[in-house]
């Protein structure tokens, strides 16, 4: 394992790609979540530099909105705008919440989500009665194939990057509370065939609680070809690296931290995730961090009392 540091607020230099004059520059912003008013069940999507500075919330909606992927320069979100409270559908905006659009009049569940082809296709896990199965889309909303997992559970689907296979979290029981229910995550083609689990959770491990994932949503990053998701073991959440083979994990975070969702740079230099110092006496604030994958050293980008989660890179572009 690299060794980690921890580095509390320090300012991100180098956050771009600039490898000769005449490539296209890469800067980002980091969308993530906001609990904003816990009463009101009220979640808000904010974005910051990657320093940590220029905080804006970026939704502004008294309901709950929360992104789950990005692709370039664009944000994609689920929202009870316009509908029932959490009865949500997906809409795309920017890193400074302009041009927002629905996506699609499906309604979705509650999950992550990804795309291929150059942001032309998604797919999503849509609520659908009767019916059991991811659904590719076009970014205009239709409906373009749907993929069977065979599975009693099934979620946080990603696309491996040459959108030919689907990783994504499963379990042979549909509930959490189940006996026996163990989510792990699984690949299978995107034509729905060849299924296979990736992961296997460790059979001496009991101290995870039934709400708390044993094999987090996951993330196929292309330029090494790695599959990074979150698990809770021992007691705490850590992000752990395997491959499309399923070696085995490799935990990339320290133990002095909690770590949870998170999601990569397109360049492959970065890290964001949500998580808190442990031990952690009293209510757990999570905030967001940022790792430098080769060096393991990690910057605290957000530091107040509201809970922080689920950050993602969106791309701001310049010729």
């Amino acid at each position: 394992m690299r060794k980690l540091t921890i580095i509390v607020l320090a300012v991100l230099m180098g956050c771009q790609s600039t490898q000769n004059t005449n490539e296209t520059r890469k800067e980002y912003r980091i969308a993530y979540n906001v609990w904003y008013d816990q009463e009101k069940d009220d979640y808000e999507v904010f974005s910051m530099k990657p320093d940590g500075t220029d905080i804006i919330n970026i939704s502004n909606w008294e309901g709950v909105d929360w992104v789950y992927y990005a692709y370039q320069d664009k944000i994609y979100f689920i929202s009870d705008r316009d509908t029932t409270h959490r009865m949500y559908f997906l809409y795309e905006m920017d890193a400074f919440g302009q041009n927002i659009r629905k996506v699609s009049d499906q309604r979705l569940n509650d999950s992550w989500l990804s795309s291929r082809n150059k942001g032309s296709e998604l797919i999503v896990d849509p609520r659908v009665s009767g019916d059991s199965a991811f659904h590719i889309i076009s970014s205009d909303g239709q409906l373009i194939s749907k993929l069977y997992t065979n599975l009693a559970y099934y979620n946080d689907p990603y696309f491996s990057p040459d959108g030919t296979e689907v990783v994504f979290r499963g379990a042979t029981q549909k509930f959490k509370k189940e006996s026996g229910y163990l989510d792990e995550l699984y690949i299978i083609g995107a034509d729905g065939t060849g299924l296979r689990k990736l992961t296997t959770y460790p059979e001496n491990d009991t101290l995870s609680a039934w709400y708390q994932y044993h094999a987090g949503p996951p993330f196929w990053e292309p330029d090494r070809n790695v599959i990074t998701y979150n698990s809770v073991q021992n007691g705490y959440s850590s992000l752990f690296l395997t491959d499309p083979t399923g070696k085995t994990p490799e935990r990339i975070t320290p133990d002095s931290l909690y770590a949870a969702w998170h999601t990569w740079s397109s360049d492959g230099k970065w890290i964001t995730f949500d998580g808190y110092p442990r031990p952690h006496e009293g209510d757990r604030d999570f905030d967001i961090y940022l790792m430098e994958y080769e060096t393991g050293h990690i910057r605290q980008l957000t530091s107040d009392s509201t809970y922080q989660q689920g950050p993602v890179f969106v791309e701001l572009i310049q010729e």
